[in-house]
């Protein structure tokens, strides 16, 4: 029996293939409206790695709210597939997207959502102790003065400005240590340097957690933070630009706006 020659072993020296954290497969959604079929995503794909950063952006009505809501599991594709750390997500029960949801996910938005009759300490601690994690206070303390808020603990929501509630959200967010975290305009009520801000903490907690995170945003130079980007139109992908490479040709669409609207 011939023995294995060293060109057969695996090299050490060669990286191991990281697998996706989200990965999307020809997802989309339609919905029965007043005249018939109307479809609101179509043909989307794409993976995500832990750390990266996605950008999602298009106008109003073009999908982009559709489209994290079913990355989320608050919603179920007409077709299509989502996997969530190498298992299929969107075809599972509603229950076991919402546990997967509560292990793996957290979010930030436009609008804060913090508890009003809960201090800033209590609105971090929550979903702490919603997950039975050990040690709520001191991990949201951490959190809180990660996010420049330490002197802010027995301050409620009311009392707060608008940039320190979305950094009090932040913080809450971080503090479960998710995979992955969605982000719908979270600068869209605030002024711009109180935007700035948040911005720049976003991607440094990011950075710094390992997280990756997908961005729902209508700013350019938002989205041009992120590793990568989707532009949706009417529910398509329009352009598709992953790690500074643009993966797909422009569609249809986005010819027809280039010649109607020549720079």
């Amino acid at each position: 029996m011939n023995k294995p020659s060293a060109s057969d072993a695996p090299s050490p020296d060669l990286p191991q293939q990281v697998a996706a954290l989200l990965e999307v497969s020809k997802l989309a959604k339609r919905v029965q409206g007043p005249e018939g079929e109307l479809t609101l995503l179509e043909g989307i794909d794409f993976t995500l790695s832990a750390g990266e950063s996605l950008a999602i952006t298009g106008p109003s009505g073009s999908g982009k709210t559709t489209l994290l809501g079913l990355l989320a599991g608050l919603d179920t594709p007409t077709a299509g597939e989502i996997h969530l750390n190498g298992n299929a997500f969107s075809s599972i029960s509603e229950d076991r997207r919402a546990r997967h949801r509560a292990t793996t996910c957290a979010f930030v938005f436009q609008e804060f959502h913090l508890v009003s009759d809960m201090n800033v300490l209590e609105n971090v601690m929550l979903p702490l102790e919603l997950a039975g994690l050990a040690k709520p206070a001191s991990t949201a303390k951490d959190w809180l003065e990660r996010v420049g808020l330490s002197h802010r603990i027995h301050h409620f929501p009311a009392t707060l400005s608008g940039g320190e509630q979305q950094r009090v959200a932040l913080a809450r967010a971080f503090a479960v240590q998710p995979r992955l975290l969605f982000a719908d305009e979270p600068t869209g009520s605030l002024d711009h340097a109180n935007g700035k801000r948040v911005i720049e903490l976003l991607f440094e907690l990011n950075q710094h957690s390992g997280a990756a995170l997908v961005l729902v945003t209508h700013d350019p130079q938002l989205a041009s933070r992120c590793q990568h980007h989707l532009e949706l139109h009417e529910g398509k992908i329009i352009k598709k630009v992953f790690s500074g490479e643009k993966l797909v040709e422009e569609s249809a669409i986005e010819k027809f706006i280039h010649q109607t609207h020549p720079s």
